[in-house]
């Protein structure tokens, strides 16, 4: 049985463009999880984004951005994986091909989780 999580990453103040050799690194990374079916959906995300709340049926819709750099959530991957541990240990992959940062891993629940 296997199970889903949602890794995220937070931007930083300092980000700096990854190097050509970190790209290939990451490729590789992503390629082989992809081939072994682990990777469900990777992709880069809008820190500015928009926020929606509703409250007593009233819906508002506010652009951002809302957090500062270090805060907002730029990138992430679902993986499918046996356990959580099986989960931690590739972000810490991953965190080894990028370096400094941090991020979070929640498993997703669902019909297919």
């Amino acid at each position: 049985m296997t199970m889903r999580f949602l890794m995220t990453t937070k931007g930083s103040d300092d980000m700096a463009p990854p190097s050509e050799a970190m790209q290939a690194e990451m490729a590789a990374f992503v390629e082989e999880m992809t081939r072994a079916g682990v990777l469900l959906a990777t992709g880069g995300l809008d820190p500015a984004g928009t926020h929606i709340s509703s409250s007593g049926g009233e819906i508002t819709v506010t652009d951002g951005p809302f957090t500062e750099a270090k805060e907002a959530i730029v990138s992430f991957a679902l993986v499918e994986a046996r356990s959580k541990e099986e989960a931690v240990e590739l972000a810490r992959r991953f965190w080894r091909i990028v370096g400094d940062g941090e991020g979070d891993i929640q498993q997703v629940f669902g019909p297919e989780s």
